[in-house]
């Protein structure tokens, strides 16, 4: 794949970012000492900012909005899923600061968590840029069992790394940074030690190989990197969300998607292909249950041929 086509692959990489460290620092500082309520009544201003001047998102959500609602959105359709973002965003503040207290957790699948763990051989859990994950990492830190770290591209690591480093320093260690020498090893140890490493399904960040699938009744393409992964350490793969429900409600699911402790190896690539295709339709089935918490506002379905022809 050429520089120019690869550019156009991962549009959303792109993107510059709107927020900058200082104002991350201003928001958590307003959010942590004037509280949830009064911080609440500025992000509703953030929202409706960026339903005005971010028109490229606004024109993936109506998109994207459409399909999952089966009905052509209306404006307050837009406004509540760039609210609901902003939402769980700003919700990070506490989540990382463990200020539990301030919110209603709901857990289905549990048992599938718990089966897993008590292996005590790792596993990773598939999630997707779907509610928040944060809601599960930060529980995770208060509960033995359930560490969890994100494993991630280096260039995507260090961003998160240095957000997280604005809202509370000791979140930092709990992402893993791909592309290193070491990458590897850190996985590796972290899942042998019982660890769950969360990887994000529904994006891709290099030129890997994709596998084309039915999604909301339009063709996307969904990367195989993250599962090739589990595929080749053999461990087992959950579909995680942490659905955002409003207000202060959240709901995390667990779902069992594949096991690839006996994989062969001339059986990995199809059972790679099948996990995926379960990955995308499990999250289309969230996506139809709680539509406002899908945050890719870009062209999913636009393919890589057709972004490279613009």
């Amino acid at each position: 794949m050429s520089t120019p086509d690869l550019a156009a692959r991962v549009e959303w990489a792109q993107r510059g970012e709107r927020s900058n460290m200082a104002m991350l620092r201003v928001m958590t500082w307003i959010s942590l000492r004037l509280g949830r309520r009064v911080a609440r009544v500025v992000l509703r201003g953030i929202s409706l900012y960026f339903l005005v001047f971010a028109h490229a998102a606004r024109r993936a959500s109506r998109t994207y909005l459409a399909r999952a609602l089966g009905r052509p959105p209306t404006l307050r359709d837009v406004f509540r899923h760039f609210h609901s973002f902003a939402a769980c965003i700003h919700d990070r503040v506490y989540l990382l600061n463990d200020r539990f207290d301030l919110f209603d957790i709901e857990i289905h699948g549990r048992e599938a968590i718990d089966a897993v763990l008590a292996q005590g051989r790792g596993a990773f859990l598939m999630g997707a840029h779907l509610g928040s994950f944060e809601v599960l990492r930060a529980a995770g830190r208060h509960q033995a069992q359930l560490r969890v770290a994100m494993v991630m591209y280096a260039d995507n690591a260090r961003k998160i790394n240095r957000a997280l480093a604005a809202i509370n320093p000791a979140a930092v260690q709990d992402v893993i940074p791909l592309g290193r020498v070491d990458s590897m090893l850190q996985v590796e140890a972290a899942l042998d030690a019982g660890g769950v490493l969360g990887v994000l399904g529904d994006r891709s960040l290099e030129s890997g190989a994709t596998l084309a699938l039915p999604f909301l009744e339009h063709g996307a393409e969904f990367p195989l990197g993250a599962m090739r992964l589990a595929a080749v350490l053999k461990r087992p793969v959950l579909f995680m969300a942490g659905l955002y429900l409003g207000g202060n409600r959240y709901a995390i699911h667990f779902e069992p998607l594949a096991d690839f402790s006996a994989l062969a190896r001339a059986d990995r690539e199809r059972a790679v292909n099948r996990a995926v295709a379960d990955y995308a339709a499990c999250l289309e089935r969230h996506c139809r249950a709680a539509p406002y918490n899908w945050f890719n506002f870009f062209d999913f379905w636009q393919s890589p041929a057709k972004r490279g022809a613009r």
